[in-house]
């Protein structure tokens, strides 16, 4: 069983950066595509961005692009999200989210099969 546990949510001023970590175990890291979701109070998870495991391949939501970026070390068994310029509208809170072994991106949250329990960011204005 694949779990996820992320890190590095806090609350900053509008323009700061942050950096999320989400530590993988328990499953193929190396063959699993890996994506960032946000959710802001009373509404869905949206797709904020995805890393493939074929070449690192990313793809970002059209409100981050840009300003983040989505990286993976799989020596380490970690996916990052390094976030930068950011926004109060930025607030909410993120999971990371993997889909099992060999399945390419995906940018639907009913796709993913692993979830972490998510970090709260909060960007005050």
């Amino acid at each position: 069983q694949v779990q996820l546990v992320e890190s590095g949510g806090a609350l900053v001023q509008s323009g700061a950066s942050l950096k999320l970590s989400c530590a993988a175990s328990g499953g193929a890291f190396s063959s699993s595509s890996l994506a960032w979701f946000r959710q802001a109070p009373g509404k869905e998870h949206k797709f904020v961005a995805v890393i493939s495991f074929r070449e690192d391949r990313t793809i970002y939501a059209e409100a981050v692009k840009g300003r983040f970026t989505i990286s993976r070390n799989n020596a380490q068994n970690t996916v990052y999200l390094q976030m930068n310029s950011l926004k109060p509208e930025d607030t909410a809170i993120y999971y990371c989210a993997a889909r099992k072994s060999g399945l390419e991106v995906s940018f639907s949250a009913l796709e993913y099969n692993y979830w972490g329990q998510g970090t709260q960011v909060t960007v005050s204005s």
